[in-house]
């Protein structure tokens, strides 16, 4: 049972290389049809509330936020991740739910109405609620990127 197998080695000293696929071999008479795809991405969604995310009312308080930077930590709180949440409704009912970095955060009394201001003050906004949590912890993951790589941490 114990067969021997042989491997056939053939030295060459060229390769033809294979023929490059052309547009022209691949549509029918040589016309390319139109992009299915040509403006897709550059089309905005249609529908869609100022309110939702994509919406000009939501991304106008997610600006609002990342205007607004922890005076300890030189990145806005949206970055820093302290942001967990933006509820925009259709009547232009904000709420905002947030933490900070420790409970004995120094901000920790003048932080959330400064949001609450901030946030109430973005046109098509009639009201703004803030609710901060404790739960779940915030920590360094929660950071995206940018803020990472303006603390040097990337």
């Amino acid at each position: 049972m114990n067969e021997e197998r042989k491997i056939e080695v053939e030295e060459v000293s060229a390769v033809e290389a294979p023929p490059r696929a052309r547009v022209e071999d691949t549509v029918a008479g040589g016309e390319r049809q139109r992009d299915y795809l040509e403006g897709f991405l550059a089309k905005k969604p249609e529908g869609t509330s100022p309110g939702a995310p994509g919406g000009e009312t939501y991304e106008a308080v997610v600006a609002a936020l990342k205007d607004i930077y922890d005076p300890e930590i030189p990145v806005n709180i949206y970055d820093l991740g302290l942001i967990y949440g933006v509820d925009v409704t259709d009547d232009g009912h904000a709420v905002v739910t947030m933490t900070l970095t420790t409970p004995h955060c120094p901000v920790a009394e003048t932080m959330p109405a400064e949001v609450e201001i901030r946030v109430g003050a973005v046109p098509g906004v009639g009201s703004a609620e803030v609710n901060l949590v404790w739960e779940p912890a915030w920590d360094p993951a929660k950071m995206s990127d940018e803020a990472r790589l303006e603390m040097g941490m990337l």
